[in-house]
């Protein structure tokens, strides 16, 4: 498929749509419509709004239209050597670098390297009343906008369509080794929060099915000396754990109860919540298959100063975290701020938003 820029069509769709009152649900590649609530309104479908742009190995950047498919922007960096580093997940052949930054997706580096978020540099954005405004740059100095085009990250196309991305990434590490034990949960929460404070090249932890998984990535010499300190078999690297883990494509995530996706303090204990556990993130992401009723599983994980989001087979209308009373004000001045007339996603996030 031709790369191309279809922002002036996606503009007049917008303004169209502000014209006659009408709602629109943004779409990529679709491999991200089960997260969040359910979507409303016309489709506006960007996945032909793709190319990379602009690509900097030297100075680590790459900028890239909002519909280009995420394999492809993998490829361009693995040419060079290279990769982003928080990780994201694809969830389906189809994913787009716009999907992935809207849904603020980050995979198993994501405590060690940073979030998707940390990532962002700039981005061109088409808000509610149908203009194209440009935030942040393409190098970490420029930090006009800034906060703004991070504002983008995670807010599920709520506040404006994105047009292009600017990215940093990072090399590839030179060598990579997954060490695994067996152990209890609580020993692998114990173990996993000890390795914050090591200076090991540990760049993904996690927990499943009573072994704990540490990868350890780096120069060689620094992963082979790093092997010395810890114990624990070396996994084949051709089971693409890790991998396997990021797509959700392990035995654990073949369930139909509700998942739910569980935002912690790596150091917070086995939380007493009947279910199936997976601890990803080094203890801060768990993963929780549970028939538990939704008001009493964010009870007690807001005991722990976390946050509970239903990530799949669940009710829809109850995925997100209610937000206190200050904090969805401020959340609806964002909105109006970016679409006073409620044109994009509504209600994909919460009801008033």
């Amino acid at each position: 498929m031709v790369n191309q820029s279809i922002s002036e069509l996606l503009q007049t769709q917008v303004q169209q749509a502000v014209k006659n009152g009408h709602r629109l649900n943004i779409v990529g590649g679709g491999s991200k419509h089960f997260l969040g609530r359910q979507g409303q309104g016309a489709t506006l479908n960007i996945s032909q709004h793709r190319g990379i742009i602009e690509y900097d190995p030297h100075e680590l950047v790459i900028t890239a239209r909002a519909g280009t498919p995420l394999q492809e922007i993998e490829h361009a960096l693995a040419d060079k050597q290279q990769m982003l580093a928080f990780e994201p997940p694809h969830f389906g052949e189809h994913a787009t670098l716009g999907g992935t930054i809207a849904a603020g997706l980050s995979g198993p580096r994501r405590p060690y390297a940073g979030s998707a978020r940390d990532f962002m540099l700039g981005c061109k954005v088409l808000n509610g009343k149908g203009e194209i405004m440009q935030f942040g740059g393409r190098v970490m100095k420029n930090v006009a906008g800034y906060d703004v085009s991070r504002l983008m990250t995670g807010a599920y196309g709520t506040l404006g369509v994105i047009l292009e991305l600017s990215l940093k990434v990072l090399p590839r590490p030179a060598a990579s080794v997954t060490l695994f034990n067996e152990c209890s949960e609580a020993d692998a929460i114990l173990f996993m929060s000890g390795l914050l404070s090591k200076a090991l090249p540990v760049d993904a932890c996690c927990y499943y099915k009573g072994q704990s998984y540490v990868r350890l990535s780096g120069s060689k010499q620094s992963v082979v000396d790093a092997q010395k300190k810890l114990l624990g078999e070396r996994l084949n690297q051709r089971s693409h754990f890790w991998q396997r883990l990021r797509e959700h494509e392990l035995s654990f995530f073949n369930r139909d109860k509700p998942l739910w996706r569980i935002l912690v303090k790596p150091t917070t204990p086995t939380l007493a919540i009947d279910g199936e556990w997976l601890l990803d993130w080094g203890g801060a992401q768990r993963w929780l298959y549970s028939d538990a009723d939704a008001a009493d599983i964010r009870k007690i994980v807001q005991q722990y100063n976390g946050h509970a989001t239903l990530f799949r087979n669940g009710d829809r209308h109850d995925v997100f975290q209610p937000l206190a009373a200050p904090m969805q004000l401020l959340q609806q001045r964002i909105k109006t701020s970016f679409d006073p007339d409620n044109v994009f996603n509504p209600g994909r996030m919460y009801a008033e938003i």
